[in-house]
């Protein structure tokens, strides 16, 4: 496959996605150490539960950079440059006022949501604790991924790498300090968490209100600009919800099926997690390029990088599963699993394996047609693909947690046909501001 010039440009971009992407669960993991060093086993225990629940939030948010980086790319490819502006700072405001209401409902809920886990009480007071902490950062955390998606829709993904790795390390710096040096205990690690991503945010909101002084764009909020912001974010919450809901199902029916069952699911799913980073960066690239190319009204560009991005996503799909299946021996002995976890995972990664080139075309027209505002589409096919899927989960319930894993190969297949039978039509190609 030659090398071109559009080659370069999904290459610019994806490559700096890839590395910020990545750069959050290498950092966390360094928490984990910390915290395990420092605190001990049940630390790390109320660690997971309330990282978890962060997590899904978060995760549940992400509409703030898929639709920011969609509205902006669009505005900016057309031309309006201080309307591509106006809509980053719109979904900066949007993010902020989450970001507040998530205080505001979860930080009296938090007991209860911990207890939802089920931990020990020692692990439930600390998980909160945390919590409690770290959700004083949540206005810096979505302010963060609103930011991500100005630059984005910029066509800048190197900035966000930069601010990612800075942010983390100091992260990662400010909990040892915190955890080992002070001996604040769990709180540390949640105060060094929130230290960071606020002045991550910082940095994004003086990027942001430069571009803005410079295009002679309003900083104060817009009412019509944030209902637009709005609609968009819902669409896209509903099909970030159904990603969530199907993998949650699969973990509930492992959960079922055994210990070692799912201890062999669990390594599994942070195979396939860590691949669907490698992948997803280029989804990213989809965006900012979709979105600019229409608004510029070029429907032959549009065209010409969706099939290039869909051979890329092919051919890392392959090379990702081939170097599953070459390490697939040594992954049982990086997780140090017992014979039992061992040999349902050697079993498991077959299937996480084959899957990759289908989730590698997935996950482009995903980022293409969220880069062309298709969020509409997206949600309905999110619901209908994730109930075709609910079928073949609980009929792997009897079978294995290979037939769980099979089961949900049917959804990426699902997604697939629903993505595919939209790229290959026209309703999404809507051209101009």
């Amino acid at each position: 496959m030659p090398i071109t010039s559009r080659d370069r440009e999904i290459l610019r971009l994806a490559v700096p996605a890839f590395g910020a992407l990545v750069a959050e669960p290498l950092f966390l993991l360094a928490d984990y150490a910390i915290v395990g060093h420092g605190l001990g086993t049940t630390a790390v225990g109320a660690l997971g539960v309330a990282g978890a629940v962060l997590a899904t939030l978060v995760n549940l948010c992400v509409f703030l950079a898929y639709g920011t980086t969609a509205a902006v790319a669009r505005q900016s490819g057309a031309g309006n440059h201080e309307r591509a502006m106006r809509s980053g700072v719109d979904g900066i405001w949007l993010a902020l006022g989450i970001g507040v209401a998530l205080i505001a409902v979860c930080w009296p809920l938090a007991p209860a949501i911990v207890e939802v886990f089920g931990a020990a009480q020692e692990q439930s007071a600390e998980a909160v604790t945390y919590l409690r902490i770290s959700l004083l950062g949540a206005p810096g955390m979505l302010v963060v991924l609103a930011g991500t998606g100005v630059l984005r829709g910029l066509q800048d993904t190197a900035t966000p790498l930069v601010v990612a790795v800075g942010s983390f390390a100091l992260n990662a710096a400010l909990n040892a300090w915190f955890v080992l040096g002070l001996e604040w205990g769990i709180a540390g690690s949640a105060w060094g968490t929130v230290l960071a991503q606020t002045l991550g945010a910082a940095v994004y909101l003086v990027v942001v209100v430069r571009g803005a002084l410079r295009l002679r764009t309003a900083l104060t909020p817009r009412l019509e600009g944030l209902k637009q912001a709005g609609t968009v974010g819902f669409a896209l919450l509903v099909r970030t919800a159904c990603l969530r809901a199907a993998l949650l199902v699969a973990t509930m029916i492992a959960t079922r099926m055994g210990q070692a069952e799912l201890a062999a699911f669990a390594i599994a799913t942070q195979v396939w997690t860590l691949l669907a980073f490698a992948l997803d960066a280029i989804a990213i690239a989809g965006q900012a390029i979709t979105g600019r190319s229409l608004g510029a009204g070029d429907v032959a560009a549009t065209r010409a990088a969706t099939r290039r991005m869909v051979q890329w996503g092919t051919w890392s799909g392959i090379v990702l599963g081939v170097l599953v299946i070459a390490a697939r021996p040594l992954l049982p002995g990086l997780f140090d699993a017992d014979p039992a976890v061992t040999t349902l995972l050697l079993a498991v990664l077959w299937p996480v394996a084959l899957f990759q080139p289908v989730c590698g075309v997935v996950f482009v027209l995903d980022g293409v047609l969220i880069g062309a505002g298709d969020q509409r589409y997206l949600a309905w096919a999110g619901v209908w693909t994730t109930l075709a899927y609910l079928p073949a989960a609980l009929l792997a319930t009897g079978f294995g947690v290979v037939a769980l894993w099979c089961a949900l190969g049917v959804w990426m297949f699902a997604r697939l046909v629903a993505l595919v039978r939209r790229a290959a039509g026209t309703a999404w190609l809507v051209t101009g501001a």
